[in-house]
């Protein structure tokens, strides 16, 4: 008689690995090597204890079957998606080969890595493959997409400084949400407001659209899009005029405060109702209900930064605080990054020592130019993807679709799943999931360091992107040490362990608590700034800034750690509004498309997944009434949107969510199971005020029925 088997069960501590703010600690049950469930962990005072629509489930995305497991190379034609396996020693060989070949030819400037955030790990988020690149001399990749300009025209205003604690939010009187859908995309900070709500807080949401968050709200505040400085230069005008001001902050820790206030006379109410579309009464009552209500908090999202007044929004509002004094006590202030707080090595993790000097910066919005051969500089001959779906997730997609179609382009794809960039691609490298590896995050919406420890062996020959590059680096030649570094190594080069905010917590504490709170004051307690010291040239809040007024820039975190080539233009050093860069199309274009991430989608993570797909639905746009009717557009009904630059159909939905004048475009959607381009084939290619940002949202289009 056989004896039963004694099944094998553990659980490993896990992070999540998505670009979100949340960045949640995850329980990762294993059962005779398998894992059979992903859940967030009741103990860390932020997941508490779950996750959300897109990471519920995980372990289906590890074991799926359409998961690509071992380096394929291309044998159709490009775009069809027609691979054979090849092996790891075939696919380096080829690539050693092709960068040689293009490098004697054009120079190493030909090569183009591109990449962000579709892993957000210190060891293999953005900045994993910076070291191999610089060693290559490869062009730099500006890496602009998202909260470049926010975060450029936050330091110039408050220096790079977290002026709030998401956690002491409980202690806020009044909460504004500015440009954020917190339920689909920080979903885990609710809880914090919530709870100040309980103990008697407003939270107030502005954004165009009426979320899953402006819902939950106590007052939605739909303003125009792209008039998010307005508001807030109208809001000043009232507490200034109204002597609401803490004038002594005002007076011992800020910079520019009479030339803000001579700006801010020129946006009274009246205008600023013309501007954003809002009546008179809600601008000032919106000024005074946040002036009084103290300890105020400001938690802005991205949402205001896609258009041209971008920066200048986050400089109006990061100013606020400072008027009304909201620093001096926890739960007062300003959130937008938490990973200020981090002490991270940056130099270590970029390398900018490598950069050859006057290598060319290209920004990754402008792909599709890039690949047409329209700047300066040798074309591009080769293009390595990782991190990334391109073909989805950039503007002018039309543009991006015929340059990765070039037959002279040699492109290398490190990939989990044939993402439609994939599709396109020479070679694909198998990439491990967040499961098969280890990393070590930040986060960049709360104060937790967190270890994520491989929770099974990698399936077939994945491998993490550490290792990736470890492979490439070898392959071609390059014997820096930085290139032999095991990712316990890089754990313990990236941080700056004897920090203070590192005080108490190791490698081998993390691995037995999966996560640590950095050594700050208690969120109680946390009010860094109640006296100033900033940090900012003048150590003080600069409502005129002086870095502003040297020129524009792009914080080098976002250029692989480089600063030559710097955009340099010249900048209002106040805040300002000016109208949309499309307004002049609105004639022939007359509806303002934005394109907000969807609920159940990440950017284009988990767009193949039928799960996540039926809880966003089919491709659709969201229009209101008045606009359908002008068109004799039914809810349900397909319609084509289009422009200039290109068109998509999807199913419209007809209600009151939007304003008139404004279509959503939800984005995530692949082109390749949508049978159709999406949203960013139609999407705007210039630059925000500050940080070279896209301008999603200043993007004009008609939309028509399809029949």
């Amino acid at each position: 008689m056989s004896t039963p088997s004694v099944q094998s069960k553990r659980v490993v501590k896990a992070a999540c690995p998505l670009d979100c703010p949340d960045t949640c600690t995850m329980l990762v049950t294993i059962e005779d090597g398998v894992a059979t469930s992903v859940k967030g962990d009741p103990t860390h005072p932020m997941t508490a204890g779950h996750l959300c629509a897109k990471m519920n489930h995980y372990q289906e995305k590890v074991y799926s079957p359409d998961r690509i497991l071992y380096p394929l190379k291309r044998v159709g034609p490009k775009g069809e998606g027609q691979f054979a396996r090849i092996t790891w020693d075939e696919a380096l060989d080829e690539i050693a080969e092709k960068f040689k070949s293009i490098t004697s030819e054009y120079g190493s400037q030909a090569i183009l890595p591109y990449s962000y955030l579709g892993t957000q790990g210190i060891l293999n988020g953005l900045t994993v493959g910076d070291a191999f690149f610089h060693k290559l001399g490869a062009s730099v990749s500006e890496r602009t997409f998202c909260d470049s300009g926010a975060t450029s025209a936050y330091d110039f205003t408050l220096g790079p400084a977290v002026g709030l604690d998401p956690e002491s939010m409980v202690h806020s009187k009044y909460i504004i949400v500015w440009g954020a859908n917190l339920l689909s995309n920080n979903l885990h900070q609710w809880k914090f407001m919530t709870e100040a709500r309980k103990r008697g807080a407003k939270i107030v949401v502005i954004d165009p659209v009426h979320t899953k968050t402006a819902a939950q709200a106590d007052w939605h505040i739909a303003l125009r899009p792209g008039t998010d400085s307005a508001l807030a230069l109208g809001m000043m005008n009232v507490i200034i005029n109204e002597n609401l001001i803490d004038v002594d902050y005002v007076e011992n820790y800020t910079v520019g405060y009479p030339e803000l206030k001579e700006r801010a006379q020129q946006f009274p109410p009246s205008r600023v109702a013309e501007i954003t579309g809002l009546p008179e009464a809600t601008i000032v009552q919106l000024a005074r209900e946040y002036a009084t209500s103290q300890p105020a908090a400001i938690r802005v999202g991205v949402g205001m930064e896609r258009n041209r007044n971008g920066g200048q929004s986050m400089r109006a509002i990061a100013s606020l605080p400072a008027l009304v004094g909201a620093f001096r006590k926890p739960g007062g202030g300003i959130l937008q990054l938490s990973l200020y707080n981090f002490p991270l090595r940056w130099d270590r993790m970029l390398r900018p020592d490598m950069i050859k000097p006057g290598t060319r910066v290209l920004n990754q919005w402008r792909l599709g130019k890039v690949l047409a051969g329209e700047l300066e500089g040798p074309p591009v001959k080769a293009l390595v993807v990782y991190n990334s779906n391109p073909a989805v997730s950039t503007a002018d997609q039309g543009g991006v679709l015929r340059g990765l179609a070039r037959e002279d382009l040699f492109t290398v794809v490190s990939e989990q799943f044939m993402t439609d960039t994939a599709r396109y691609a020479d070679l694909i490298l198998p990439a491990a999931s967040q499961l098969e590896q280890l990393d070590i995050m930040f986060s960049w919406g709360h104060h937790y360091l967190t270890l994520n420890q491989p929770a099974i062996a990698p399936m077939g020959e994945a491998v993490p992107n550490t290792e990736l590059f470890r492979r490439l680096a070898e392959r071609m030649g390059f014997d820096d040490d930085c290139f032999k570094l095991t990712d316990e190594e890089m754990v313990g080069l990236f941080l700056e362990w004897s920090a203070p905010q590192l005080q108490g917590i190791t490698m081998e504490s993390l691995k037995e608590t999966g996560f640590a709170r950095l050594n700050l004051p208690h969120p109680d307690e946390y009010a860094p700034f109640a006296e100033g010291g900033f940090p900012t040239p003048s150590g003080k809040v600069e409502l005129y800034s002086s870095e502003a007024a040297k020129g524009n820039m792009v914080s080098i975190l976002f250029r692989e750690g480089y600063n030559e080539f710097q955009p340099g233009e010249p900048l209002d050093p106040l805040p300002n509004y000016r109208e949309s860069a499309e307004a002049h199309l609105k004639d022939k274009y007359p509806l303002n498309m934005i394109s907000p991430k969807s609920h159940a989608f990440i950017n284009s993570s988990f767009g193949n997944f039928d799960r996540q797909r039926r809880i966003v639905g089919e491709p659709h746009i969201v229009l209101h009434p008045n606009d359908a009717d002008k068109r004799s557009i039914q809810d349900g009904q397909k319609v084509r949107m289009f422009n200039s630059r290109g068109s998509m159909e999807a199913v419209a939905k007809v209600n009151d969510t939007v304003l008139p004048g404004v279509v959503v475009a939800p984005v995530g959607y692949w082109a390749s199971l949508s049978n159709s381009p999406t949203s960013n084939a139609l999407t705007a290619l210039e630059y925000a005020d500050f940080g070279r940002a896209p301008t999603f949202s200043d993007t004009q289009v008609e939309v028509e029925s399809v029949r």
